[in-house]
């Protein structure tokens, strides 16, 4: 019922920046949240940030202060903006979206790779 496709994952220096995107497409209910989780090898898959489409934001404490999340409700887009990236950051990045009902489906997208080095 929903798509979701991530973009703008990439290779980066510790300190450096990235912008990730996420366009969700098919039969979006309006009230949902929408996040980010990231999963490195090995390891399990964790919630990073999340937004609702009135913008209520929920942040990892990892990542206060240097990642902004976002979303276009028009456009049906979140976005993460990654700033001062350290290699801990380093792991694939999924996109989630859960419509705010009881029973709800949940919708992931297949995820895009983010490394810094160091």
């Amino acid at each position: 019922q929903v798509q979701l496709v991530e973009s703008g994952g990439g290779l980066v220096q510790a300190g450096g920046s990235l912008r990730l995107s996420c366009a969700a497409s098919g039969s979006i209910f309006r009230l949902n949240t929408m996040g980010w989780y990231r999963q490195a090898p090995g390891k399990q898959r964790d919630m990073v940030a999340s937004i609702t489409e009135g913008g209520t934001i929920v942040y990892v404490d990892s990542v206060k202060g240097r990642f902004t999340i976002s979303r276009d409700n028009a456009k049906n887009t979140v976005y993460l903006q990654m700033n001062s990236l350290k290699p801990e950051d380093t792991a694939v990045y999924y996109c989630n979206l859960r419509p705010r009902i009881y029973y709800p489906n949940v919708y992931w997208g297949s995820g895009t790779q983010v490394t810094v080095s160091s």
